[in-house]
């Protein structure tokens, strides 16, 4: 059931393994490079360093990193020229080393023969931490975001790792104020509108006590799909039926899944039996970018402020 969205299930995926993995673990390793070029700006922050479990004896020069939210961090906070090797969905920024390297079926030879020294993971999958501890490669994870006070702290540790502190924490102070300020747009509304989010055609959803659906309470919306997981038995991310959608009757629809399985305006109001459906009568499909709506780095601002502007004027 996975294959028709594997964009936006990679996003539940994710988040769901972060449920299971601590926040910040790391293999020590001395994975130190030998005559690497000298530092610049923060990059001459003092070595060694050390995050969690990851001590390193100086700045990484040839980071491999295989999670496109990572690769995103790396870039934003100016170790984009560390980044040497990337997964093969790290597809931003647009100078971010085109990759071939597998995030979901990481394989430690591959990986080692790109020489890293310093390789960053969203998912401890096959047990590649182990298998790169034993080759002396140190492991930063970072797992899918529950808060935004994990995507700070992580953007904050990736800067500390790569001897970018100093624009880590300009990248976090900035996204803290324009978040702030997209906030002040919500207007104040006598009833909250309401939303379904979708994954994929499958019709998985999020609750609000997922990262995606903490934004959207932040953009003053109530999720639909919040009763078909009160429990949170399904992790967050319930598949919903189109019968339990059609009767909640969302005042707006959300699609994070326009790239990976084509779906869109059209193709939501061709769906049998959502004629009647509020998001449809009133022409409130809103077609996101999958990347932007699965990554919970520094574009999680673009995606706030979608949701705002995009539901701004809704009763």
């Amino acid at each position: 059931m996975f294959t028709r969205a594997p964009r936006a299930l990679t996003a539940a995926l994710t988040a769901l393994a972060a449920a299971a993995l601590t926040l910040t673990a790391g293999c020590a390793g001395d994975g130190a490079q030998t005559g690497s070029p000298a530092p610049s700006g923060s990059a001459a922050a003092s070595f060694p360093v050390t995050v969690g479990k990851v001590t390193l004896a100086t700045r990484p020069e040839k980071i491999v990193s295989l999670s496109p939210t990572a690769t995103e961090m790396l870039f934003a906070i100016g170790a984009g020229k560390q980044v040497t090797a990337v997964d093969e969905n790290s597809n931003y920024p647009p100078e971010a080393p085109k990759g071939d390297l597998s995030g979901f079926q990481p394989n430690a030879e591959a990986i080692a023969a790109k020489d890293p020294d310093l390789v960053v993971i969203s998912n401890d999958l096959n047990k590649i931490m182990d298998q790169l501890a034993q080759l002396k490669i140190p492991v930063y994870l970072a797992p899918a975001a529950v808060t935004l006070d994990d995507t700070y702290r992580q953007t904050a540790e990736l800067g500390t790792l790569t001897g970018h502190g100093g624009e880590a924490q300009a990248v976090v102070t900035k996204m803290k104020a324009d978040i702030a300020q997209i906030v002040t747009k919500v207007p104040q509304r006598p009833a909250k509108p309401t939303y379904y989010y979708e994954l994929g055609p499958e019709l998985y959803s999020v609750t609000s006590k997922t990262f995606v659906g903490s934004l959207f309470a932040m953009a003053g919306l109530a999720n639909i799909a919040d009763p078909a997981d009160a429990d949170g038995a399904k992790g967050g991310y319930p598949q919903l039926s189109e019968e339990f959608i059609v009767k909640a009757n969302p005042d707006f629809v959300f699609l994070a899944d326009t790239k990976c399985c084509g779906q869109s305006a059209a193709t939501v109001k061709a769906r049998k039996g959502w004629s009647s459906v509020t998001a449809v009568t009133k022409d409130q499909i809103v077609a996101l970018d999958d990347d932007i709506a699965s990554r919970w780095g520094p574009r999680v601002v673009d995606l706030l402020r979608t949701i705002v502007d995009s539901t701004a004027q809704a009763k």
